[in-house]
């Protein structure tokens, strides 16, 4: 396997742990993966492998994330929200 190829697999296995954190649920969820994997190697990629830092960058550049994308975590925002307030 090339180094430029295990690169690319810790980046997406980073990233899919990054939408991780930022979901409600403790699995990664395929609407989150699929909709926020390009934007967080466009606008975060430079944070990999650090999984908080990469979620840091990924709130922060919530303005500048995909429709879909903020979609997504505006909606597992509110699931976490929910669920805090049931607690």
């Amino acid at each position: 396997m090339t180094s430029c190829r295990t690169i690319k697999i810790a980046a997406l296995f980073a990233i899919a742990a990054a939408a991780t954190a930022l979901s409600a649920s403790p699995s990664l969820s395929s609407d989150a993966q699929q909709m926020c994997t390009g934007d967080a190697m466009r606008l975060c990629g430079h944070e990999v492998p650090n999984i908080q830092r990469i979620t840091a960058c990924m709130v922060k550049h919530k303005a500048q994330l995909s429709p879909g994308c903020r979609a997504v975590m505006d909606r597992e925002a509110a699931a976490r929200r929910r669920a805090a307030a049931v607690e």
